[in-house]
């Protein structure tokens, strides 16, 4: 599931036209605070650039490839929509480079770490230790 944010709702009402989210961007304290929400919300989320449907970078696309094979459900987040999320989400991490997967809460890394830990058995074991993946 992609997280789409912050835009809500659909309507041709204009009440109910995509409202933008009461968090002002511009505050880097407030983009650290919904990004703690989206980790905390999200068991498995992936930060990317684009979508799991149309990656708009190969380090992304190859983690999506590793989720799909390893057969867990993830919520995405496409940090090309938003700059202040993909420079926040830097910083929430201290990792410098995108994409990056988040289990349970914990920054699990990037491309080459879930690559690895793909390779290893490490990340399913990870995935069924929190119960997200079952054998």
């Amino acid at each position: 599931r992609t997280i789409r944010a912050p835009v809500c709702a659909f309507s041709s009402d204009d009440d109910f036209k995509p409202k933008k989210n009461p968090v002002d961007l511009g505050d880097e304290a407030a983009v650290q605070e919904l990004l703690a929400g989206y980790v905390k919300t999200n068991p498995v989320l992936l930060f990317m650039k684009g979508t799991p449907s149309a990656p708009q970078c190969g380090f992304s696309q190859q983690v999506v490839r590793v989720m799909h094979a390893v057969g867990v459900d993830f919520s995405s987040i496409n940090v090309l929509e938003q700059p202040e999320i993909r420079e926040g989400i830097k910083v929430f991490s201290d990792w410098p480079t995108i994409p990056q997967l988040y289990v349970a809460g914990e920054f699990v890394g990037g491309c080459d770490i879930i690559t690895t830990q793909f390779q290893s058995g490490e990340l399913k074991e990870l995935l069924m230790e929190h119960k997200l993946l079952t054998e």
